[in-house]
Formats: C-alpha cells, structure tokens, sequence
C-alpha cells in the first residue's frame, strides 16, 4: 500500500499536534483509509528553532516551493495563518491540483468562496473543519448531519479568550484588564488581543457557520460586532443580581428568507445552558426546524483539539481520494443573501442609566418607552455616591433593534439622564 505524502505549513502550536497524532495514531489512520500516512515536508521559518516535536531537519524547508511543487506531496495542511501570503500559497496549491486542509478561519472567512471555487474547478478537497471551534466537529455537523434539515438559528460562544475571561470577570470579581493579562500569561490571550477581544475572530467563525448553515453567502461585512472591552464590575454584578451570566455571544437567526448576524457581549439567563460554559471552552446551538434544539460543546483551542479536527479532515481528503470524488464537496449557496432590516431585528434589552435622583424623572424615562411600546420585565433603582442622582437598571420586553435605538437617541436628549452606562443583548428569560 502506497502511502499518501503531505505537506505542512507551519509547525506551531497546531502544526505540532498535527505531527504527534498522525504519528501516535498511525495503527487507527491506515485502518480509516488503508494506507500510511506520511509527513514529508515542513514549511518553517526558522530551521534552528527549538519545536515541542522532534523532527528530522531533512523534513523542513523555508522554501514553500519545495511543497506547493513537489509531484509526490498529495495534500497540504495549513496551519501557518495569515492573509495574503498564505492565499497565495492554498492558490498555487490548489493549481498544482493538491487537496487542502486548512485551520485559517480568518482567510476562510474572507476570501473562502473564492478559494473554494478555485478547488472545485481544479477537482480538489478544501477543507477547513478546524476554523471554527477547534476540535468541535460543528462545521461537518451542519455540513453532513444536519444536511436534511433547515436550520433557524446558531448561537454560541466561539471564542475561548474571551470566555475565560468573562468567567473570570464574573467568578472573582476581578478587573478586566487584570484577567487579560493572565490570559496572556497562560497563553489563551496574544500579546495583541485585539482579535479576540474586540469580536473580530468570533465574527469571521460566525460569518462561516452562518454561510454553511444557511446555504448563503455571507460576507464579514454583514456580522454586527462588539467586543468585551466595555464591560465593567457594575455590569456583572447587575447582571448576577437580576439572574443572568455576560457572555460574548454570536447568533445567526434566520426568519423566511431573512437573515442577521450579530457577534456581542450578552446577558444569558442562567438557566440556558451556554451560560454554564466557562473558561476556554465553547459550545454551538443549533435549532433546525426538524431536529429541534442540539448543542456542541467542548474544546474551542489549543494544540491537540484543533490538530484533532485538521487530522479528522485530513481523513475525509484521503476517502474522497480513494473513492475518485475529490473536489465535489464544495457546494454554492443555495439562497441570495437577504438581510433583515433593523426593524425586523428583535431582543431583549438590559439598559443601565443614571438619572437626576428627582420627582417625575421615572416617568419620563418611561414615557419614552411607552411612545414605542416597549415594556419592561425587570426594574432596579438604587441610589448613588452623588446624592443628586440614581442609578437606573432595566430590562425590556421584546423589541426591534430599530425602535431600541430610538429609544437611545431620546433618552441621551434627555437632561434628567446624566449617562447611558451600559447596554446589553438578552437572551432568555431569569427566573429572579
């Protein structure tokens, strides 16, 4: 039995688990495709590095040509990240008809229907299962198990850096930047967190699932995003008070032919089970119209679950080969995009205001509301250091984002309103 050759860019944290399990679980890959596998080439940039896998220094090059052209070398796995360069690299591959398995959600997010396209027309696999949720295996749920149904909604939490921190924030009460810095600290947060923690790698995880979820291709462009960085002590202690856990929450909702795609922090009822996820983990609902409610829980990051959904991909690219149908697994969107306007957008809102601490300033406040007939679920008044004024916290019924906003531009007119402090998503109802 021939082996099947491939080729790695990059031999960091991924591309290290990569080579541990190809090679510990040798006996298990030839039973799933019936021949060896073997890692011939490495693109790395520094020969001399110090690695967490040994590897023989004939294995690795700097040359990216010694992979992207080598006639022996039958699938390239991707997990060097970035942008142009690496594009250009899957684009060359794809023309010297090589299959790819890819961990590059930022690239897949956007450029992958252009890529995607490019394999098809070259008769070749792309896979990118581990883009989204590390070792998850969401992306070939929603692909293969759920194919049959029509999915409604996807609402999760996909990024792991800022879940720990969140957990942190709300466990013990600690300071945002505090947590930060020990997420650093532990490796789950980069020296520049700004992906993670302004929303960005959420959205293009969620742009991905919401394109395969909903036969439609949607842009980054599309997702609403907001990060963490606003999120105060206050907020959460509000939040615990009134019986809700703040997490950073994607949602892809689908009404009709409708869509919208929003990433931002949110106040979970506790009693929904995405607000038990914590630390570095992440969990996916899905609600299809004839499955109902499933949900997808585990690992979101780290060496060996992400390299377990490249190898699992890894897999599936060498049964096509055998069976002679490579490149037919990319399938063009079914639906043209259609997105909801802000007025078909609905949720419930946590609002946190201070006020002129006066007779008359209630009801003006909700005098606002009542002109766009929201009402309220929930109301807490306290008084604040400044004797003249009092703090304000809400929680609305149902309401489009568009009458919300509304809402906001009034209330800032307002001179018995100081400042709006926060305001949130929420999803769920507290039984507080």
């Amino acid at each position: 039995m021939e082996a099947i050759s491939i080729g790695l860019l990059g031999l960091g944290t991924v591309g290290s688990g990569v080579v541990k399990i190809i090679e510990n679980h040798q006996d298990k890959l030839m039973h799933q495709v019936g021949c060896p596998i073997k890692v011939k080439k490495i693109l790395v940039k520094d020969l001399n590095k110090e690695r967490a896998v040994k590897i023989d220094n004939e294995k690795l090059t700097t040359d990216p040509d010694e992979i992207l052209y080598d006639p022996e070398i039958d699938v390239i796995i991707e997990v060097m990240g970035g942008m142009k360069e690496t594009k250009n690299y899957m684009i060359k591959a794809l023309r010297n008809r090589k299959h790819i398995v890819t961990a590059n959600k930022d690239l897949m997010a956007v450029h992958g229907s252009e890529l995607l396209t490019i394999a098809s027309e070259n008769e070749c696999d792309l896979f990118y299962e581990a883009s989204v949720a590390g070792g998850i295996p969401i992306l070939r749920s929603l692909v293969d198990g759920l194919a049959s149904d029509r999915i409604t909604k996807m609402m999760g939490i996909v990024n792991g850096t800022t879940n720990f921190i969140l957990t942190k924030m709300s466990k013990h009460g600690s300071a945002y930047e505090e947590v930060l810095k020990e997420a650093q600290v532990l490796g789950y947060a980069e020296a520049d967190p700004t992906s993670d923690v302004e929303g960005l790698d959420a959205a293009r995880k969620m742009t991905i699932l919401a394109t395969l979820g909903f036969s439609m291709k949607i842009e980054l462009d599309d997702v609403k995003v907001e990060g963490i960085t606003r999120i105060t002590e206050e907020d959460l202690r509000y939040g615990r008070q009134l019986g809700y856990t703040m997490k950073l929450i994607g949602i892809a909702h689908r009404e009709g032919e409708k869509v919208d795609v929003s990433v931002q922090p949110t106040l979970l009822a506790d009693t929904h089970p995405l607000a038990s996820v914590q630390d570095e983990f992440n969990a996916v609902y899905v609600y299809g119209e004839a499955v109902g409610e499933t949900m997808f829980y585990g690992p979101g990051a780290g060496s060996l679950p992400t390299a377990t959904a490249v190898v699992s991909d890894l897999v599936g690219v060498m049964k096509n080969m055998r069976l002679g149908v490579t490149g037919k697994n990319s399938v063009t969107p079914q639906y043209k995009k259609q997105l909801k306007e802000p007025s078909e957008i609905y949720s419930k809102y946590f609002l946190r205001l201070h006020v002129r601490d006066e007779v008359g300033v209630f009801a003006n406040i909700t005098s606002v509301f009542s002109e766009h007939r929201v009402s309220f679920e929930k109301i807490l008044q306290m008084p604040l250091k400044e004797k003249e004024y009092a703090e304000i916290v809400l929680v609305t019924h149902q309401a489009s984002l568009q009458d919300y906003e509304d809402i906001l531009v009034k209330l800032r007119d307002l001179q018995a309103v100081k400042t709006i402090e926060s305001s949130y998503r929420v999803e769920g109802s507290a039984n507080v």
